[in-house]
């Protein structure tokens, strides 16, 4: 059959199987009536927001799934209109993302868009239908809903839900509005509401309440937050099932608040370890135990009631924990009976299960077409015999924290899954994902994370990269493909998916510092020099693409890593004055690598995404009296500096190091100026030789110094020092200038490093 009487059979099949004409073909045109079936409903609203100026070009028809019922969509153009089918409104979105980057040359991205088409949109060279190898596309990590999405309204939900549908998500994690099941749950358990918001954590902590990992922290949570997210969560979830999505909602695996222990005194309730240093700790509820039953059975029966019904329920009993009692046989039981308390009440429940703690054993328990393991990284499955034959899902995890880094590994992304899915060793590989701990940076891996469920086999990168950056732009520009040709062969073909690559600024000031975060590193395993000569390329398109909202986002962000990448060196200078004993050679260097900092903080004021005072002003709108505003905003600094409470053990401080403005400026440099006040005082010959350390940086209180550190971190917290909400300067003249003035330097510090002209073009 060719492409024409493809579509024309197809059209038949909709007007028989949805019982209403929505879509014929007239001699060379379309004449649409004014129903639509759902799916095509939902992908015109989509449409209509994505592209309000052109929607009156753009056709939808919903069409059958593909052999096996896998997902489909086709794209063509007839009589000057852009026809998009596919067999779920998402699968007809998916379509139009593929006309954008393919044909348009167009782009809606976190950070920026290009959607500037032309009057008339451009004809598909011929159609074009691709179906998806993959059963499911999963997306979101539970931490994801905190270091990106602590404070999205409805109008940020809607984007990222059509960014979803444009890049074909079929399975969201779905978490917001879970305050209001909990609270529910609990009042019905006889707990007073008091209790309940006390239990629950403050606004930027709920993934790990979810995760069974904390409860009570930076709360107690305000009536209002749990109001305003329960709405919230049902907007959410009515607008992803619209789009075709089966949205992961929560299970129930035995986490209760620690008064359960009081309330409920025959149970088997047992305390759990208190997680990275962050008390008062959590209770799990013994699956064995009667009272299991009877709080699981409550709390999913609350959850369909506010949240609507849904097949997938997470649970991950004893995530990043010990279960109660040794051995197989239990875990067989716990496994079992949290299927069974979810198959009762829901006969077509499938458990959804992270691969990051899993347990045999439990899996063992649960019947093997009814679970379905994330693996988060892509790689547990070698450890695991592809999940002892239970069907599962290829990720990737690319980032931890919302730290603030260019890289990742492309290569990795683009032949991982394509390379399982013809192994027999990888079981039953029914799907890819991303599950990020925060988004909003690095848009090329999730572009590539997700492109790759549309395909078979492995892109070829090179051209991918070309298209990819061709649609970013609107045109691919000879500075800007040369750029991107050597991020690609550098920061973007790390060894690591989810290289950390720290900043000293953000580090917690010490002399002997080799990382700013507890798993990070200052390694760099790329030529630092090629991001610079990255930056010169872009900056020599910089006049025809300066006002591209796309490319100035990346010209800063390719600026910002290669001005981080110098303060390493700059760092490591600093500390070598000191130990020289040389006052002025020290008082030189530390102000070179304080001016970098200021540098960099003035960089990134020129665009929204670095600017830590968005992120307070965000927090504090969803407060509704002065205290709860108060609250959200130490909740906001908390997460993104010190995390927990001190302690003479933590350690998650500075997990998120941001490279933000006013963040920068407002908290890192302060640090930074306080820890060289200090040595400026000490005698010759100082050491830190002996100072207690934390996984490998100063604790809390290691000495009177960082005593008094940690409290002014705490002050800071609790601070309401404003940071600007908006952006200021002009990006490509501020990165210009800062070109021209570090460069110099940057040659210094890299010695066997040569500028590499390539010939005709200008160069700062």
């Amino acid at each position: 059959m060719n492409e024409m009487d493809l579509s024309t059979s197809t059209s038949r099949w909709v007007s028989r199987a949805c019982g209403v004409l929505v879509c014929v073909w007239v001699g060379a045109g379309i004449a649409s009536a004014a129903a639509g079936t759902p799916a095509e409903n939902a992908a015109r609203g989509l449409i209509q927001r994505v592209l309000p100026a052109h929607a009156s070009e753009i056709e939808v028809m919903q069409i059958p799934g593909a052999e096996g019922g896998s997902d489909v969509f086709e794209v063509e153009s007839r009589a000057g209109r852009l026809l998009l089918k596919g067999n779920t409104g998402g699968a007809i979105s998916a379509g139009l993302g593929w006309y954008l980057t393919n044909v348009a040359h167009a782009q809606m991205s976190w950070d920026g868009d290009n959607l500037a088409l032309p009057d008339k949109l451009p004809d598909v060279p011929q159609t074009v239908r691709i179906v998806s190898p993959y059963k499911y596309r999963a997306y979101l990590n539970y931490c994801t809903f905190n270091y990106t999405m602590s404070w999205w309204d409805k109008a940020r939900w809607e984007r990222e839900i059509d960014w979803m549908a444009l890049h074909g998500v079929t399975m969201p994690l779905a978490t917001t509005g879970q305050e209001a099941v909990w609270q529910a749950t609990l009042r019905e358990l006889g707990m007073s509401d008091a209790e309940i918001r006390t239990f629950l954590v403050g606004p930027a902590y709920s993934g790990w309440q979810w995760l069974t990992n904390i409860e009570a922290w930076a709360g107690p949570l305000p009536q209002s937050w749990i109001d305003s997210h329960l709405e919230l969560g049902r907007f959410v979830l009515n607008r992803e099932r619209e789009l075709g999505m089966t949205p992961i909602l929560q299970g129930f695996s035995g986490c209760v608040p620690l008064s359960f222990r009081e309330r409920f005194p025959s149970a088997a309730i047992q305390t759990k370890v208190i997680w990275c240093e962050v008390p008062p700790g959590t209770a799990q509820l013994d699956p064995e135990d009667p009272l299991f039953a009877k709080v699981g059975r409550l709390f999913l029966q609350k959850q369909q009631d506010l949240l609507g019904p849904g097949h997938l329920y997470a649970a991950d009993p004893f995530h990043e924990g010990e279960p109660p009692k040794e051995g197989q046989a239990y875990l067989n039981s716990v496994g079992a009976r949290i299927y069974a308390l979810t198959h009762e009440f829901d006969p077509e429940a499938t458990i959804v299960m992270q691969g990051w703690t899993i347990r045999e054993g439990i899996v063992q328990g649960i019947p093997s077409d009814r679970l379905l393991v994330l693996d988060l990284t892509g790689e547990k499955w070698k450890e695991t015999q592809a999940f002892w034959g239970r069907p599962w899902i290829a990720g990737v995890l690319h980032n931890f924290g919302g730290r603030t880094f260019l890289g990742g590994n492309l290569p990795s992304i683009a032949n991982n899954a394509a390379g399982l899915l013809g192994n027999p060793a990888a079981g039953r590989l029914v799907g890819i994902g991303a599950f990020p701990e925060a988004i909003e940076q690095n848009p090329v891996v999730y572009d590539l994370a997700f492109d790759v469920g549309w395909r078979r086999t492995a892109p070829d990168l090179r051209p991918w990269i070309d298209a990819f950056v061709t649609a970013r732009y609107g045109r691919g520009l000879p500075g800007a493909l040369s750029a991107w040709s050597r991020l690609q062969s550098s920061v973007y073909s790390q060894a690591e998916s989810a290289p950390s690559m720290d900043s000293p600024f953000c580090a917690q000031p010490a002399l002997k510092l080799e990382k700013a975060s507890p798993w990070g590193s200052f390694d760099r395993n790329y030529p630092p020099g090629e991001v610079w000569e990255a930056w010169a390329d872009l900056m020599s398109a910089g006049k025809e693409l300066g006002a591209v909202d796309t490319f100035q986002y990346d010209l800063v962000d390719v600026a910002r890593q290669a001005l981080a990448d110098l303060s390493v060196p700059l760092y490591a200078d600093v500390v070598k004055a000191f130990r020289s004993g040389d006052r002025v050679r020290f008082a030189a260097e530390k102000a070179r690598f304080l001016e970098l900092a200021v540098d960099m903080d003035k960089l990134l004021a020129t665009r929204r995404e670095f600017l830590l005072g968005r992120w307070v002003a965000d927090a504090r709108a969803w407060g509704v009296s002065q205290s709860e505003k108060d609250q959200f905003e130490q909740n906001a600094r908390l997460l993104l500096t010190l995390w927990g409470p001190p302690s003479h053990g933590a350690f998650l401080h500075d997990y998120a190091c941001r490279q933000w403005a006013g963040l920068l400026a407002g908290f890192y440099v302060k640090r930074w100026e306080l820890f060289f006040d200090y040595l400026g005082k000490q005698p010759a010959g100082y050491s830190e030789d002996g100072l207690y350390r934390v996984m490998d940086r100063p604790g809390d209180e290691s000495s009177d110094f960082y005593r008094t550190l940690t409290a002014w971190e705490y002050a800071w917290c609790k601070g309401h020092e404003a940071s600007p909400a908006q952006p200021k300067g002009d990006p490509v003249a501020v990165a210009s200038v800062l070109l021209g003035k570090w460069r110099p330097v940057m040659l210094s510090a890299y010695p066997g490093f040569a500028w590499k002209k390539p010939p005709d073009t200008p160069r700062p």
